[in-house]
C-alpha cells in the first residue's frame, strides 16, 4: 500500500478525532472551567499522571499543576475530561453527594478485571445490597464474636514461622497473612493447603493484571490475570456447589462461619453475583491490609518511640495513602468555589493530596502518631482554645483514608482489627531492622519495590 493510498484510508478516521475534540473545546467554553492542560486528544496527561513516586508524596505531576493551576484543575486523564481535586472541601463534598450529584466511574478495565458485580463498579441500588450484606457480615458484633479470634490465630501462624536474624520480604509476609485470613473468613480454607495454596497462586497472577496495563494481548499479565479470574470464579462456584449439595443431603447446615455461607443463607443474590462479590472482597480485604501493614513497619521502624503507644494506625493510613485517589463521574452540572463541573465529566478527589496538606495536618510528610492524641485531647478538652478545637475537627473531618460518604469502604473496620492485632503482636514478640534501602512508591498502587526486606529478633517466645 503506497503511503497516499494510507492517507486517504486514514483520512477520515483523523477528521473524526479532530471534530470530536472541537466539539468538546466549544462545550468547555460555555463553562467556567478551572484552568488547567488537557494536553494531548484523547491521550491527555495520562501518562504523566500515572509516573511512579514516592508514596509518602503527592508527585511531581501533582505537584507542579496544584503549583500552577491552585488545588482545582481540569485535566484530560484516562481517556476522559476531567475535575482533578485536591481540595478537602471538594472531596468531602463529591463523596458526600454520591447519588445526587456524582456517582462512581471507574474505567471499564476495572470492570473487566474485577466483575461487572463488583462493589467497586456498582451504583445505585445494587451497590448498596452488597454493601449491606458485606456490613452485616462484618458487623461490630460479629468482628468481637468471630473474627478476632482468627485475626489473632493468623497473625501468630505467621509471626511463629520466623526465625532469628532471618531476612525476609515483609510485605510477602503481610501478604500471606491477609490472603489466609481472607480465605478463610470467606471459604473456611485453611492455610498451606493444596488447595489454598493453588488458590494464592491463581490470586497473585490476577492481582499483577489488575494493577498492570489494561491490554488484552496474548502474554500480557492483563489477559493472564483474566485466565486466573476464570479459575478462581470456578473454584468458588465448586465450593458453592458442594455446600448446597450437603445442605440438600441434609449433612451440612449453612454455617455463618464464613461469607460464602452467609451470604446462601441470608441473600437472594445469583450465582455471578456471588462470585463476583467473594472475589472483590478478597481483593479488597487482602490487598489494601497488607500494603497498610508493610508501610506500618517501614514508618515504625524509623520511629521506634511510636512503638511504646501503638498509636500508629490512622497515622500510616494517612501517611502512606494505600488508596491514592477516587474515580467518580458528575451527573448533572456542578458548580464550585464559582467553577463548573459539567455533567458526565469524570472527577477524581485525590485523598492523598488532602493528607499531606500542610493548610489540613501540620507537617504532613513527618510520621507523628501523637498528632493524633493531640487531636483528642483539643476535640475533647474544655480548656484548649476554639482555634485548636477547629483545626482538630477540620483535620478530622478530612481524614479519609477508606474514602466517605454511602461509599465508605465496608471493610474498613476489619482493616484496621488486621493491622491493630499484626502490630501488637509484631511489637511484642520481635525487634526488627530494614535490610537495604527501599521505600513505598506510587505506581499508583502502593507497593515495596524491592518487598521490604527486614531482620527479626525476638524479645519473647510467642
Amino acid at each position: 500500500m503506497s503511503h497516499s493510498e494510507l492517507v486517504v484510508l486514514l483520512l477520515p478516521s483523523i477528521l473524526s478525532l479532530l471534530l470530536v475534540f472541537i466539539l468538546m473545546q466549544r462545550k468547555q467554553a460555555r463553562f467556567n472551567l478551572p484552568p488547567g492542560n488537557m494536553g494531548w486528544p484523547f491521550l491527555g496527561e495520562t501518562i504523566g499522571y500515572l509516573k511512579p513516586y514516592s508514596a509518602t508524596s503527592i508527585g511531581e505531576f501533582m505537584e507542579q499543576h496544584i503549583s500552577r493551576y491552585g488545588k482545582i484543575y481540569k485535566s484530560n486523564l484516562f481517556g476522559e475530561p476531567t475535575i482533578v481535586s485536591a481540595d478537602a472541601g471538594l472531596n468531602r463534598f463529591i463523596l458526600q453527594s454520591e447519588g445526587r450529584l456524582f456517582e462512581c466511574s471507574y474505567p471499564r478495565s476495572i470492570g473487566g478485571i474485577l466483575g461487572k458485580w463488583s462493589m467497586l463498579v456498582l451504583v445505585g441500588d445494587m451497590h448498596r445490597n452488597m454493601r449491606s450484606i458485606s456490613l452485616n457480615f462484618l458487623s461490630h458484633a460479629r468482628l468481637r464474636s468471630h473474627l478476632l479470634k482468627e485475626v489473632e490465630k493468623q497473625t501468630l501462624l505467621v509471626l511463629s514461622s520466623w526465625k532469628e536474624n532471618c531476612t525476609f520480604s515483609a510485605q510477602d509476609e503481610a501478604k500471606k497473612f491477609t490472603f489466609n485470613l481472607m480465605a478463610k473468613h470467606m471459604m473456611s480454607l485453611d492455610p498451606g493447603k493444596p488447595e489454598t495454596e493453588q488458590l494464592k497462586k491463581e490470586y497473585v497472577t490476577f492481582m499483577k493484571g489488575v494493577v498492570s496495563a489494561p491490554l488484552n494481548f496474548p502474554g500480557t499479565p492483563y489477559r493472564k490475570a483474566l485466565k486466573s479470574r476464570s479459575i478462581i470464579l470456578k473454584f468458588i462456584e465448586q465450593k458453592m456447589e458442594e455446600r448446597i449439595a450437603r445442605l440438600k443431603e441434609g449433612v451440612e447446615d449453612l454455617e455463618e462461619d464464613d461469607l460464602l455461607g452467609w451470604v446462601l443463607k441470608h441473600s437472594n443474590l445469583s450465582t455471578e453475583q456471588i462470585l463476583d462479590l467473594i472475589l472483590s472482597l478478597l481483593f479488597a480485604g487482602h490487598e489494601t491490609s497488607s500494603v497498610s501493614i508493610a508501610l506500618a513497619i517501614y514508618f515504625l521502624q524509623a520511629c521506634p518511640g511510636a512503638i511504646q503507644q501503638l498509636k500508629v494506625i490512622s497515622e500510616t493510613l494517612r501517611l502512606g495513602n494505600v488508596v491514592r485517589f477516587l474515580h467518580r463521574k458528575a451527573v448533572r452540572d456542578v458548580r464550585y468555589k464559582g467553577y463548573d463541573i459539567p455533567c458526565g465529566w469524570k472527577v477524581l478527589p485525590v485523598i492523598s493530596a488532602v493528607h499531606l496538606d500542610s493548610t489540613v495536618f501540620d507537617q504532613p510528610q513527618q510520621f507523628n502518631p501523637w498528632r493524633w492524641q493531640q487531636h483528642n485531647n483539643a476535640r475533647g478538652s474544655s480548656t484548649c482554645s476554639s482555634a485548636a478545637a477547629a483545626a482538630a475537627a477540620a483535620s478530622s473531618n478530612y481524614f479519609m483514608p477508606f474514602g466517605g460518604g454511602p461509599r465508605l469502604c465496608a471493610g474498613s473496620e476489619l482493616a484496621k482489627l488486621e493491622m491493630a492485632v499484626f502490630i501488637h503482636h509484631l511489637v511484642l514478640n520481635f525487634h526488627w531492622e530494614l535490610v537495604g534501602a527501599d521505600q513505598a512508591f506510587a505506581f499508583p498502587f502502593v507497593d515495596f519495590p524491592k518487598g521490604l526486606p527486614i531482620r527479626v529478633k525476638h524479645h519473647t517466645v510467642i
